[in-house]
């Protein structure tokens, strides 16, 4: 398994769109064979850092999924919310894999 950790600068005043960004791709990634494990929002204290992180079975089934990018109608229209809305300043990708509880 390979767990991508994306960490945004957002602006703060158009979390609501950064919001329906998120639920969009939390959609894709569950549609392309992906477990998307949340977009974490501002809280307290700094107001403009956020995550998300999702996961692929391989770096090969992530690969699949970003071919998508700029090619599928959905991946488009997801990233035109992001644009259009400039909801997200920058991102950073990180690749990680999980060290899981045995389930003893």
């Amino acid at each position: 398994m390979i767990t991508c950790v994306v960490h945004y600068v957002i602006d703060p005043s158009k979390t609501e769109a950064f919001e329906r960004f998120g639920r969009r791709w939390m959609e894709l990634v569950a549609r392309e064979g992906g477990v998307h494990h949340g977009y974490f929002l501002p809280a307290e204290g700094a107001s403009d850092a956020a995550m998300a992180l999702f996961s692929f079975p391989s770096l090969a089934a992530y690969e699949r999924y970003r071919s998508l990018f700029g090619k599928d109608p959905a991946f488009i229209e997801a990233d035109r919310i992001r644009d259009e809305s400039g909801c997200v300043l920058r991102y950073e990708r990180t690749f990680m894999r999980p060290l899981l509880p045995d389930g003893d």
